[in-house]
């Protein structure tokens, strides 16, 4: 395992450019690099931004100034604020098409019993998951309603389906029987198989949204299952790019998807600092994104 490092000493913002610039990095305008660091946080802004910018010694390229660091992070911040509208609609779209299915399928209050899954074990879990979204949302009206004005308190499928988080969503899919997985994929025009996989990465990925992260120049941790004709192209799956190829065909009947992919090339446009390799697009990205528009 080798030796543990210590934990660094905590560093003043005064330090903390002291140090940037003593490993090389430009700061032309200390009293804004000052600002900066006291609205965004060192670990935020410069560990997570300075992948690739730094020789191996721990140095800085030649000419990288705090402003690239910071366009860097706006162009992040921009990016992530666009994907995540398109995220939403999938999440809604999918919360009522298992909702309507499962119900109509099992009953309103199928979802308790574990016969209608794949795995009893996992649907244990997923019953004490959705008694903690149930707490956590107790005063919602609409659970109020459902827990004190009917029989056993229990909320009907459709009910409680809006408390679900989308991880929890991504996993009462892939609990779900494969002839019901199969079933809900098709009203998307997608293999099932697929579509498990997409939906982890894409709640993955909104849970990177939600929470301010970084996808420019990250790799996925939940990564989709690519078409192979997508994966022959030297496409991966493990950078955002491949997931916005999913997306694309979730919403291929979405008239506002085009409008998306031309608010992309506008981000890449106004940032000119930023590599658009490392987060997996190719030359021909707006080519592969667009939805041809029929006559």
């Amino acid at each position: 395992m080798g030796d543990l490092k210590k934990q660094q000493s905590s560093m003043t913002i005064k330090e903390q450019i002291n140090n940037l610039k003593e490993i090389g990095l430009v700061i032309n305008d200390e009293e804004y690099a000052e600002k900066i660091l006291n609205d965004i946080s060192y670990f935020r802004l410069i560990k997570a931004y300075s992948l690739n910018l730094k020789v191996k010694n721990g140095n800085y390229s030649k000419a990288v100034t705090f402003e690239h660091l910071i366009e860097l992070y706006l162009f992040n911040a921009n990016f992530r604020q666009i994907l995540f509208p398109e995220i939403e609609k999938i999440e809604i779209n999918i919360r009522c098409r298992i909702s309507n299915y499962f119900a109509d399928t099992y009953g309103v209050l199928g979802y308790k019993d574990s016969n209608n899954f794949e795995n009893s074990t996992y649907h244990g879990y997923f019953i004490r998951d959705i008694e903690d979204e149930i707490g956590r949302n107790s005063k919602a009206p609409f659970v109020k309603n459902f827990r004190e004005n009917y029989i056993g308190g229990d909320l009907p499928m459709y009910a409680l389906i809006e408390v679900f988080s989308f991880g929890t969503l991504s996993k009462f899919f892939k609990n779900m029987k494969n002839a019901d997985k199969k079933a809900i994929a098709a009203t998307f025009g997608v293999g099932y198989t697929y579509f498990e996989s997409w939906i982890e990465s894409i709640a993955y990925v909104r849970n990177i949204c939600a929470h301010y992260g970084r996808l420019y120049n990250a790799k996925l941790s939940k990564t989709p299952s690519l078409y192979k004709e997508y994966t022959q192209a030297g496409i991966g799956n493990n950078r955002i790019f491949g997931l916005l190829l999913c997306i694309r065909i979730l919403l291929k009947k979405d008239p506002n998807w085009n409008k998306y992919v031309d608010n992309i090339g506008m981000l890449f446009d106004k940032y000119k600092n930023i590599d658009i390799k490392t987060m997996g697009f190719p030359e021909n990205w707006n080519e592969l994104l667009i939805i041809p528009i029929c006559n």
